[in-house]
């Protein structure tokens, strides 16, 4: 008579139900994008009025770079051009390759392929105009000595949001009158 064998089980891996960082989480998330798109285009979109200036960058959008297959180099740079800036855009294609090329330190563009549309419009630049901040005299009497003027409204604005900060923690200090149960 022969014994039967049981099936050997495994253990199961132990779950925590505990929350996890999403930090934990994003290697895992950000890799998988960045393979299938890569990493190099994100950058030629975020930082386009950067590779290119501020003239090329108001008439076009960078969509894709579409690399040979199995190579990160050498790649096909399709960009969105506006209605009549496209033949003025064409006749650069060889001065912006070599912008998103020194940009990345290698050749990672070597064409552009110029399409003729609407360009994806660009958020305002961030306005500078100098912020009036009401400041307590012991933070605006320790700024007024700083010789730099971006400096000095650096710290007062670190000076008021540390104050603005402290502000409700002072209030919750304060204790309240009243039946105690």
């Amino acid at each position: 008579m022969s014994k039967a064998r049981a099936p050997k089980v495994e253990p199961q891996a132990v779950r925590s139900n505990r929350a996890r960082a999403v930090g934990d989480m994003l290697p895992s998330v950000g890799g998988t994008c960045f393979r299938r798109f890569g990493f190099v285009q994100h950058t030629v979109v975020s930082r386009w009025p950067e590779i290119v200036g501020d003239r090329f960058a108001r008439v076009s959008t960078p969509e894709s770079i579409r690399f040979p297959a199995g190579k990160k180099a050498e790649g096909t740079l399709c960009v969105a051009v506006e209605g009549a800036h496209a033949p003025m855009f064409q006749h650069v294609a060889p001065a912006i390759v070599e912008r998103v090329n020194r940009f990345f330190g290698y050749s990672a563009v070597a064409k552009v392929a110029i399409r003729q549309g609407a360009a994806a419009p660009r958020p305002a630049p961030p306005s500078l105009r100098p912020v009036q901040l009401a400041l307590s005299d012991e933070v605006g009497g320790s700024v007024r000595d700083v010789a730099d003027p971006e400096l000095r409204a650096c710290l007062a604005a670190l000076g008021a949001a540390v104050e603005a900060s402290a502000a409700p923690a002072r209030a919750a200090a304060i204790p309240v009158l009243g039946r105690v149960r």
